[in-house]
């Protein structure tokens, strides 16, 4: 007798998460094994369906529960209340989840309050730091306590995993964000800004959107993007805005008027590739970027305190410069007028993965079902 292909849902609600479970989505979809249902809980709409559409995948359910200005406890109280019906609904054997957003969080709850395996992709990240960044590392420690089965990304992740004590299996995948880059980065993908001249300048590559940035360290990032640009008349900022108003607003503000500051709109994902492989340095506060421009030889500042990826700084393919503005200048400086620091850095190897990571997420789900057959 055939078994009956199993059902799990994979679940996302940023962009992100799209990029980051898209490779995951593609490799289970090729499977006679798994029926993959994707859910979008709508947390980010326009920015997810660009993803959606670049990896030619489509949503099988979306909870479309975006409001302007949401709160964290409406973003979980809608998802709870979404996914609660879906997974009854569906009877997944298991759901995935990404990272460590709201959506990720309520995803997991909801599975658990349901006694669904959860599969945690990119499992492990720490700053040790409750509040910061916030609300990301409440909410991956609440996930792995949650989950059943770890895809860790480094080393160091699975070291995180083991000293919090979790349930399940802990597995080193690699992170699948390396596998949606080289995808895109095979299309050879271009990014036209009008004005932006990328022979004439050295480009700034920016982003900055995270909660424990907004207010007065908004201010101190952008006067020190300023100091670099007034120093350097060699250099461009490259800065796609967050639609967040409390991000963009104030950047315009502070930024708008410089000639060789460009604000755009958020880049498609295939821009930002191309955007990266153009760019002479990163400063961002992602967390995604961190692991991305590594694969391209860029050098990245992390603009915050701390961060859930060390293996970046400790590979030396990052360095944390915090939001004081001379700090901020003085790293860039550094790697700009320093061709011996800056080569240091491009050339250090890039501690996040081989590209084959959704590979190996594929072949632990289906050892877990073999040595646990689904009811």
């Amino acid at each position: 007798m055939v078994a009956s292909p199993i059902p799990i849902c994979i679940t996302l609600g940023t962009r992100p998460e799209a990029i980051k479970l898209a490779p995951v989505i593609q490799v289970f979809q090729r499977s006679p094994h798994f029926v993959p249902y994707v859910v979008l809980t709508g947390q980010h709409r326009e920015m997810v369906t660009q993803v959606m559409n670049l990896f030619h995948l489509t949503a099988d359910r979306n909870l479309a529960i975006m409001r302007p200005k949401q709160t964290l406890t409406e973003i979980t109280c809608r998802s709870l209340q979404g996914l609660e019906q879906l997974y009854q609904e569906l009877q997944p054997k298991l759901v995935l989840v990404q990272g460590d957003t709201t959506t990720a969080f309520a995803a997991t709850l909801a599975a658990f309050y349901q006694q669904i395996p959860v599969g945690h992709v990119e499992a492990g990240l720490r700053t040790d730091h409750l509040y910061n960044p916030y609300p990301e590392e409440a909410n991956r420690r609440l996930i792995s306590q949650l989950t059943q089965l770890h895809f860790a990304p480094t080393t160091q992740a699975v070291a995180n995993l083991k000293a919090s004590g979790v349930v399940g299996g802990i597995h080193l995948t690699g992170n699948t964000v390396i596998d949606a880059l080289l995808q895109v980065a095979d299309r050879q993908p271009v990014c036209t800004v009008p004005g932006l001249d990328w022979q004439q300048y050295r480009v700034l590559l920016a982003t900055v959107h995270r909660r424990e940035n907004w207010g007065d360290p908004l201010a101190d990032i952008a006067a020190g993007f300023l100091q670099i640009l007034d120093t350097l008349p060699d250099t461009a900022l490259l800065l796609p805005l967050h639609r967040n108003p409390t991000v963009r607003e104030p950047l315009q503000t502070y930024l708008g008027k410089h000639p060789r500051v460009f604000l755009t709109e958020p880049l498609d994902y295939p821009a930002l590739v191309a955007a990266i492989k153009g760019c002479t340095l990163v400063l961002t506060d992602s967390g995604g970027l961190q692991e991305e421009a590594p694969s391209f030889g860029k050098p990245v500042l992390v603009l915050r305190e701390t961060t859930e990826r060390p293996e970046a700084v400790t590979a030396g393919t990052a360095k944390l410069v915090g939001t004081a503005a001379m700090s901020i200048a003085a790293a860039a400086l550094e790697l700009l007028n320093d061709p011996a620091a800056y080569n240091r850095m491009a050339n250090a190897i890039n501690p996040f993965g081989d590209g084959h990571a959704s590979d190996r997420i594929f072949t632990i789900v289906q050892q877990f079902f073999s040595q646990t057959p689904p009811p």
